[in-house]
């Protein structure tokens, strides 16, 4: 009797995870199953540094067809220097606690589901941000984000996940200070006073924002907005239309659409990006167009036209 030959890989992945990721291991362990059950081959390597996955890459990139990054949008970020580059194209496994790129690229966060995208998705080239030397592929900024990103701790994010960016903006406000900046764009300088500032590469931001409806991460332009100073109470009124990214016409807000930005501030702050403190300003966000191949849903291009026909 003939034994029937066995099945040959669909694709040769190099997965890259962070152990500090929520439920991280028990995820990973379904992961191994789901991405071989999808004929798969893995060669997987633990970082939790972006040193630790530029060798990761660095040493394995030969190797493999796709590199996968399990973990939320932190882990992404952390990668991204290592990937950019390498020439092979980057997978999302999302077991974070927003994951708003895989959001953004229409990917579920149903392990299945990713794990499909990973064994026949297609390559798709989108933008990333970049501000003072650091990577985004979501959002960069400074104000009332970066207080709740200093003001969420690695445990809070790893027990309670997406609730935990709502639960402490109150107390963010009240800690919050207003700052005078300075926008120099296109040519142009404009001078505002702010609570927060906010540039987006991509769609979603911060646990399921929307940064605008008109958002993606392949449309080759960075979207600010600045929200001026206002009350508590004028600010819960916003947040729904900041949510959903339709905050252009509400009153109190400054909108722009550019390829590059300075800001300037009358004190050094702290800037987050993708959720992480990358420095104090003064601050230059740029595009980087078409700059890393990310595998997509075979039917990307349907489900981008749904989203952003939808409501965010």
């Amino acid at each position: 009797m003939i034994a029937e030959p066995l099945p040959v890989p669909q694709r040769r992945a190099l997965f890259l995870r962070n152990p500090n990721a929520r439920n991280g291991d028990e995820q990973a362990e379904k992961a191994r199953a789901c991405l071989e059950a999808h004929r798969v081959e893995l060669v997987e390597e633990v970082a939790a540094d972006p040193e630790g996955f530029r060798l990761a890459v660095e040493q394995r990139a030969s190797e493999v067809d796709v590199v996968i990054v399990g973990g939320g949008d932190g882990t992404i970020n952390a990668a991204a220097p290592a990937i950019v580059g390498s020439g092979v194209p980057m997978a999302i496994l999302p077991l974070g606690t927003a994951n708003d790129l895989a959001r953004s690229l229409t990917i579920a966060s149903d392990l299945d589901e990713a794990c499909r995208v990973i064994a026949t998705g297609h390559p798709r080239d989108i933008d990333l941000g970049m501000v003072n030397g650091h990577y985004f592929f979501n959002a960069a900024g400074v104000g009332l984000s970066g207080e709740v990103t200093r003001s969420l701790d690695r445990e809070q994010k790893r027990r309670w996940g997406v609730l935990s960016y709502a639960s402490v903006l109150t107390e963010a406000w009240r800690q919050s200070e207003v700052f005078g900046a300075c926008l120099r764009h296109d040519g142009k300088e404009t001078r505002i006073r702010s609570l927060q500032i906010t540039v987006g590469n991509s769609r979603f931001y911060g646990g399921g924002m929307t940064i605008a409806d008109d958002a993606t991460v392949d449309d080759g332009l960075l979207h600010l907005y600045s929200i001026e100073p206002m009350s508590l109470i004028q600010l819960i009124g916003v947040a729904p239309f900041l949510r959903l990214g339709r905050q252009r016409n509400s009153e109190g807000i400054l909108t722009l659409n550019t390829s590059e930005v300075e800001l300037i501030t009358d004190r050094p702050l702290p800037v987050n990006a993708d959720g992480e403190i990358v420095g104090r300003t003064p601050a230059r966000f740029s595009l980087i167009p078409k700059a890393l191949q990310v595998l997509v849903p075979e039917d990307y291009e349907q489900r981008r036209a749904e989203m952003l026909g939808g409501a965010g």
